[in-house]
């Protein structure tokens, strides 16, 4: 729908280029997913992630310090079924953001809707897999799980996509240390409702609010970073417990 919108904007910046056509990659991802068969399968697939994301990181989640940040990162970063609304209005003000934006932050988000193409990108090959293993995606295993994620072979991207996670949870925390920032959030909602931009801005509060009640973001995300690093490799290493922090990565027969 935002497409031309996106096209026609002037940029005066790699970073601003590079928001563009990570816009336009994404956007046209969603189209094509529209009528995808496995789309359906995406959400289930999302929300049997996030339960082991969950699991995996269960004693950070319950530190009072990190549990609404990793939430967040669970429940707004995470839901590939649930972003349409949030990500239209993206495009739609893209020519307001590369504009009055600075540059930085321009660079910031790039990283973030690159993190969510490369995301749902890498959830997409995985129920595709999934499908032609005739594996259940609504009663999952994880044994099979870890078989489609071999077979997908998508493992650069995997590894890309952590790196994005470090990249812009850096960024992030930066930003939420800035108190205009949330001043001006708190001030700007009854103007984000009329211009029909109230979930993005109901998603960037609730991003503000969530890193800005943690006092070590750097902290979480290298410990985040580092144990999914470890699980990645211990699934491709087809160990017999991948999820498992601190396992050591040993050959297991799958059942």
């Amino acid at each position: 729908m935002y497409r031309d919108r996106l096209i026609q904007t002037p940029v005066h910046s790699e970073n601003a280029r590079r928001l563009q056509q990570q816009l336009l990659a994404y956007h046209d991802f969603r189209q094509g997913m529209a009528q995808h068969p496995q789309n359906p399968a995406l959400a289930v697939l999302g929300d049997w992630q996030a339960e082991r994301l969950k699991s995996t990181h269960q004693d950070l989640y319950q530190q009072p310090d990190y549990h609404q940040g990793l939430h967040f990162l669970l429940t707004d970063l995470y839901a590939p079924a649930s972003l349409n609304q949030r990500d239209d209005s993206i495009d739609r003000v893209f020519p307001k953001m590369v504009k009055w934006l600075p540059d930085h932050l321009l660079a910031t988000l790039a990283g973030l809707v690159e993190l969510n193409l490369v995301t749902q990108t890498l959830d997409l090959g995985l129920v595709e897999t999934l499908a032609r293993l005739s594996y259940p995606v609504d009663d999952l295993q994880a044994w099979q799980y870890c078989e489609a994620y071999r077979l997908a072979d998508q493992h650069q991207q995997r590894r890309r996509q952590i790196e994005l996670i470090a990249e812009v949870g850096g960024q992030l925390d930066r930003y939420v240390r800035n108190r205009t920032l949330g001043w001006l959030l708190s001030m700007s909602r009854s103007a984000a409702d009329m211009a029909g931009l109230g979930d993005l801005h109901d998603f960037l509060h609730r991003g503000y609010s969530a890193f800005h009640a943690m006092e070590n973001v750097e902290q979480l995300i290298t410990q985040l970073v580092t144990r999914e690093n470890q699980v990645l490799e211990q699934i491709l290493a087809a160990a017999p417990a991948p999820f498992e922090l601190n396992a050591e990565p040993q050959p297991c027969l799958v059942s």
